[in-house]
Parts: structure tokens; C-alpha cells; sequence
């Protein structure tokens, strides 16, 4: 009982450990994208349009937005936000939430906005904003809520004003306001004197009315820093509208339909103060060079329809952003020329099919580079060499076949690249190699190619410890057809890897049958093979001589054994040198000292014209006089095949052999069989023939045709 008792304790403690942990960083989660973040410590989840049915049991639990919109979750509870104590920001909009559970939110007491919008919630429970004390943000809309109980918003005030029309004394009285937001109103027009007393007023919203023309009322406001007039219906800009603004750093004319700039210049704006500025040009005639002249504070600015080069005096600017919307142009390649200071570039539609590759030479500070929705399809590694402090790289949407460009880009420092909606085959790994610091890679919608060649690639995105692959999970293959549709991390390379042991097993019988193959050749074809080397040795070095046109040195090589040396000084030398005048080869005289024995006897040979071998019993027994007779057989054998039949070969024997002891010595016995020699025994007494006969076979050119 006792045992059971602790068995059931140690259970319940790993449980409650397993249970309190919090959830850790997968790099790859599986229904969800960690979106990137120079602060790793801030990290955002998106599981927008995911087709989720319940929030995910795999979210960091550092996380400090979620966004769940687009999906079908209908119940939240308390159990699901579990360990997301440091949230701030949670979207649940656009689900089919029914019911939140009383403590739901009891462990995200960071949260400072949520979003519940767009949902079925009938009713607001007492307790179902429980723990939620620091929140600022709360959105209910488009729910059908019946019951609200009394008690539900007691921790918080909400306040919403909306101003819809804007008279000449309206303000009259806000003379001390600092901050003025007047967005989302329909107001088509402001009364020239409806700002005269707010000598304070530092911020001014506008953004999203009807306002066809810049306000009046504005001018001489030299306390005013922020200036939002986008989302109206604005076309022209005229430089009184903004005198006296000198403290002005944020202005934003975006979306607007501007079809007209005094001067095309914007200098005549005089806001030297001015930092960040936003313009949309969609129907005017894009800014002259030099047009920005005046505004050297600039730091970030938006345009849209830009094509020409005005940025030449912003050497301050550190962030610009292009977006093109209609037409296709060509981009000059200095158009970049002195932002020196330039670290965000953000493009789109504007690069249009291909890059200089001296584009960035004038953006060395570079860090984070966005070319998209621009038909890219081939990039060399020369465009980004300018630029190697590159930290994240954008190229989505484009019509990119090929990663290779990056392998040698040198692009250490970059840690978040998209390459998404192009139409990518093969990733090798080498181009992943090349990128030591990458920790977001996003490849979705390309032509993933189901493949021996991407196994490194699924591999790497299935261990990767540092990079996480975005929507990895959802990757499907395109090719080849048979695959199409199909997970890319699912498919299976099995049929491609190779079974070790089937790797080791060939080996090693390859490596069995090669050792019996060379002992069999040396054994049965050692003499063969010798004789073919041989043989092409003798037509390397007669050719060589050939060619040449080198005559003979000896009329004859002596190839005899050291123990025959007697002989052949006291008889063969005196007759054929003294008494016949030929000019003999012999080893022991002739023989160039410290070369191989073997270039000795070659040369020797093939530098005489005859051979004479003096065959004892010595002789046969010695090695290197059966080379010698090798070597002049070869001879013997190519001169045939070369020179009419000339014999080269005089062959004399000192004691009489009987054939079957010739038998061993196989190159000897075919020798004798095929052509005539000499017997010195048989001579006798009557040397005289003997020496005539070897006189007549140095001097004539035919085989002799007898036997002596």
C-alpha cells in the first residue's frame, strides 16, 4: 500500500511539472508562424486563416502577441491561454466564439489589447475579464450580445467622442490641446479660422475624410510636429499651405489622388524640420531631381510612382519606401545615388525584371531590403556585394527559379529572408550554408520539387535548431506529378537513401574481388603482361628514334651472363671487334653509370642493330638476362611488323640443351622453334665457319633460313 502511495505521489509531481512548464520555442511550429523580430525577446504568433478549431497547445509560452483571426474557434478557455503570461496583445477576430469561460484570462495579466470582434458572443459574464487590469484596448464589434452584466466593466472607463462637422469657433475654447484626432469623420472642409487659439496643438489627425484640398486654418501653427492628412480626396499641393509649420517632422499625404505639385519641387514646402513624409504621386508626374532639395532631416519617406533620381540631397534618410502602381518603366542605375545613409528600402512593382549590378553601390549602410511584386526571375551575387550588413531580405512575389545567387552574395549578417510566391524548384544546400545567421526563412507557394535534390533541404528544415521555416507544415510538393499535392516534409526519400550495410557489403566483395583479380593476374598473366609493357616500351623508344632520325650506335648488343664473361672477352670480342671490325655493346663497358638497369638494357638494344644472346645454362637461370632477351625479342617482333622482316636477333649457344630442358623457359623454346641459331659445341674445331656464319647474319638483312 505504502509502495502504491509513492508511486501515485512521484506521478502526480512529473504531471504537475509537466503542467506548470512553460511551452518552449519550436522554430517550426505547425499551425502557426513566429513572425520575425530584431528583439527576439518580443515574440509575435500569427495562426490567422489557419482553419483552426481550437487555440494550439504549442505557442510560445515568451509570446507577446497571438493572433488568431480568421478561423473557427468557437469556445476559449481557461485552459487554452495557460502559460502566456507575458501577452500583451491576443486577436480573435472573425471566429465563431460562442462562450469564453469565467477566468479565461486570468494568466494573461499583461494583456493590453484584445480583440474579440466579429464573433457569436451572446453575453458578457460577470467574471470573463477577470486578471485583465492592464488593459487599453477592448473590441467587442459585430457580436450579437444580449446580456452585459452590470459589473462586467467596473475595472475600466471607455470614452468615445465623434465630431462630424467642424465650425469656425468650435475649438475656440481648446486653446491648451496638445493632441487633435479628427479621423473617420466625413468632414469635406475646415473653416480658415477653426485652429486660431491653439497655439499648443502638436499633433493633427485628419486621416480618412473627404477633404479635397489642404486646410487654411493650419498655416502659422509653429508648435505642430505630427500632420495626418492621408485617406482623403487631396490633389493638389501648394506651398502657402504649409508656412509657419517649422516644427513639422511627420507629415502623411498618403493615399490621396496629388495629380499636381507647385514646381514638382518640394522644397517650396520649407519644412526643414521635416523626418518622416508620406506621398502618394499615382496621378502626377513623378519629382524632379533635386526635388526634395530643402529637406535634409528627412529620414523616412513613402512614394508611390517614382521614376526618376531626386534623392541626391537626402544624405539623412534612413528609410524609403516605393511603390509603383502602374506602367512598366525603366529604373536608372544610379537612381539610388546619395543615400549614403539609407538602411530600410522598400520596393514594390519598381524594379522591374532585373537589377544593375552596381544598383546598391550608393547604399552601403543598408540593413533591410524589400524588392517585390517585380518579375525578378534571374540575380546575380554581384548585387548585394555592396551591401553585405543586409539583415533582412524580401523578395517575394516575384518569378525567382534559383537560390544560387546567394551562395556567393556573402550575405553572413542576414537573419530573415522571404522568398515566398516565386517559383523555386530546388534549394541546394549550399545556398543554406552560405547563410550562417538565418533565423526566419519563409518558402511558401513556390514549385518545391518532391526529389532527391531537396532532401538536404527537408533535412535541414526538419533539424534546424535556429531557423524557423514559416508554414513549413503546409508546404506541399508540385513536382513530379505523381507527388503533386502531396506535404513536402511528408514525403518520404526512403527509396533514395543508401542502406549502409548494403554500401559496406559492396565494398568490401568489390574489394575481395580485385584482390583474387590481381593475384590471378599476376600468377597466369604475370609473362603477359610483362610482354605487352615491354612491347610498348620498344615502340615508344623506336618511334622516338624514328622521328628523330638518330642512326644505330652498335652494330650489335652482347647479352650474355656474367659467368660466360670469359668467353665472350677471350673469343666473341677479339673476332668480331679485332678481326671483323664491328662495333659491339657490352654492359660491363658500355653501360651509362647511376641510370636504371632496365633504360640501360632498352637503350642498348634498340640503339644496335642486331642482339646476339649467348645462352647457357647461366643464362637461363638469370633475371636479368631474360629481360634482355625480352626486350630484343620485342624488338625482334616489331621490326618484323615494321621493317620487312629484318632479324635482329642472333641467338648462340655455348652448350648443347636438350628441347626438354628449354621447356621451362617458354620465351627461349618459341625462339628456337621459329628461327635459326648458333652452336658453338658443333663448331669444334673449325671456328672459322662459326664466325663467318655470325659475320654473314650481322651483315645480311634476311631471317636466316637454316639451322646450324
Amino acid at each position: 500500500m505504502l509502495a502504491t502511495e509513492r508511486v501515485l505521489l512521484l506521478l502526480i509531481s512529473l504531471l504537475s511539472f509537466l503542467f506548470h512548464c512553460e511551452h518552449s520555442l519550436a522554430f517550426s511550429l505547425k499551425d502557426c508562424t513566429i513572425l520575425y523580430s530584431e528583439n527576439s525577446k518580443n515574440i509575435s504568433v500569427t495562426c490567422a486563416k489557419r482553419h483552426l478549431t481550437a487555440i494550439p497547445d504549442d505557442i510560445p509560452g515568451n509570446a507577446v502577441s497571438l493572433n488568431l483571426s480568421l478561423n473557427g474557434i468557437s469556445n476559449i478557455s481557461r485552459v487554452d491561454l495557460r502559460g502566456l503570461s507575458k501577452l500583451e496583445a491576443l486577436y480573435v477576430k472573425n471566429n465563431w466564439i460562442l462562450q469564453i469561460d469565467d477566468g479565461t484570462f486570468a494568466d494573461v495579466v499583461e494583456l493590453k489589447v484584445l480583440d474579440l470582434g466579429e464573433n457569436l458572443l451572446t453575453a458578457l459574464t460577470k467574471n470573463m475579464f477577470q486578471g485583465l487590469s492592464k488593459l487599453e484596448t477592448l473590441s467587442l464589434d459585430n457580436n450579437i450580445i444580449s446580456f452585459i452584466s452590470p459589473v462586467v466593466f467596473q475595472p475600466w472607463s471607455s470614452y468615445v467622442y465623434e465630431i462630424h462637422t467642424i465650425k469656425e469657433h468650435m475649438l475656440q475654447s481648446c486653446s491648451n490641446l496638445i493632441e487633435l484626432n479628427l479621423s473617420f469623420n466625413n468632414i469635406k472642409s475646415m473653416a480658415d479660422n477653426a485652429l486660431p487659439s491653439m497655439t499648443q496643438l502638436r499633433s493633427l489627425i485628419l486621416q480618412n475624410n473627404e477633404l479635397s484640398e489642404l486646410p487654411v486654418a493650419v498655416q502659422g501653427l509653429t508648435t505642430l510636429e505630427v500632420y495626418d492628412l492621408s485617406s482623403n480626396d487631396i490633389s493638389e499641393l501648394y506651398c502657402p499651405y504649409f508656412w509657419n509649420l517649422t516644427s513639422l517632422t511627420i507629415l502623411d499625404l498618403s493615399h490621396n489622388q496629388i495629380s499636381y505639385i507647385f514646381d514638382y519641387k518640394l522644397q517650396t514646402l520649407y519644412l526643414s524640420s521635416l523626418q518622416y513624409l508620406y506621398i502618394d504621386l499615382d496621378e502626377c508626374d513623378s519629382v524632379d531631381e533635386g526635388g526634395f532639395e530643402g529637406l535634409d532631416n528627412l529620414q523616412i519617406l513613402y512614394l508611390s510612382e517614382q521614376r526618376d533620381r531626386p534623392f541626391s540631397n537626402l544624405q539623412r534618410l534612413k528609410k524609403l519606401h516605393i511603390k509603383v502602381h502602374r506602367g512598366y518603366y525603366d529604373i536608372s542605375k544610379d537612381v539610388l545615388s546619395g543615400l549614403t545613409s539609407l538602411e530600410y528600402l522598400i520596393t514594390e512593382a519598381y524594379f522591374m525584371g532585373s537589377l544593375y549590378p552596381d544598383t546598391f553601390k550608393y547604399t552601403p549602410q543598408l540593413k533591410h531590403l524589400r524588392i517585390s511584386y517585380s518579375k525578378l526571375s534571374v540575380l546575380t551575387s554581384d548585387v548585394f556585394l555592396p551591401i553585405p550588413n543586409l539583415i533582412t531580405l524580401d523578395l517575394s512575389n516575384n518569378k525567382l527559379r534559383s537560390l544560387d545567387f546567394l551562395a556567393e552574395a556573402k550575405l553572413s549578417a542576414l537573419r530573415w529572408l522571404n522568398v515566398s510566391d516565386n517559383e523555386l524548384f530546388v534549394i541546394s544546400e549550399t545556398v543554406i550554408q552560405s547563410l550562417p545567421g538565418l533565423t526566419y526563412l519563409d518558402l511558401s507557394a513556390n514549385l518545391l520539387t518532391c526529389e532527391c535534390s531537396n532532401y538536404g533541404l527537408i533535412q535541414w528544415i526538419q533539424g534546424s535548431k535556429q531557423t524557423q521555416v514559416a508554414n513549413a507544415h503546409q508546404y506541399t510538393c508540385a513536382f513530379p506529378v505523381s507527388q503533386r499535392g502531396k506535404k513536402f516534409l511528408d514525403f518520404g526519400f526512403d527509396s533514395y537513401r543508401i542502406d549502409a550495410a548494403l554500401l559496406c557489403f559492396l565494398f568490401s566483395s568489390s574489394l575481395v574481388v580485385l584482390t583474387l583479380l590481381a593475384s590471378f593476374i599476376y600468377h597466369f598473366l604475370r609473362s603477359h603482361l610483362t610482354y605487352a609493357y615491354y612491347l610498348f616500351l620498344a615502340f615508344l623508344y623506336d618511334n622516338k628514334r624514328r622521328k628523330k632520325g638518330i642512326p644505330h650506335s652498335y652494330d650489335a648488343f652482347v647479352s650474355y651472363n656474367v659467368h660466360d664473361e670469359a668467353w665472350v672477352c677471350g673469343e666473341l670480342l677479339p673476332e668480331l671487334e679485332g678481326q671483323q671490325g664491328w662495333k659491339l655493346c657490352l654492359h660491363h663497358r658500355d653501360f651509362e653509370p647511376g641510370k636504371p638497369i632496365v633504360e640501360n638494357i632498352t637503350e642498348a638494344i634498340y640503339s644496335s642493330r642486331k642482339t646476339i644472346c649467348v645462352i647457357s645454362p647461366n643464362y637461363l637461370q638469370s633475371e636479368w638476362c631474360s629481360k634482355e632477351i625480352q626486350m630484343a625479342r620485342y624488338g625482334y617482333q616489331l621490326f618484323v611488323l615494321t621493317c620487312n622482316d629484318i632479324d635482329v636477333l642472333i641467338m648462340v649457344f655455348l652448350e648443347d640443351i636438350p628441347a626438354n630442358q628449354l621447356s621451362p623457359y617458354y620465351q627461349i623454346r618459341s625462339l628456337v622453334k621459329r628461327s635459326s641459331y648458333l652452336s658453338w659445341p658443333q663448331a669444334g674445331q673449325h671456328t672459322g665457319v662459326f664466325w663467318q656464319k655470325i659475320q654473314q647474319a650481322l651483315e645480311r638483312e634476311e631471317n636466316p633460313a637454316e639451322h646450324t
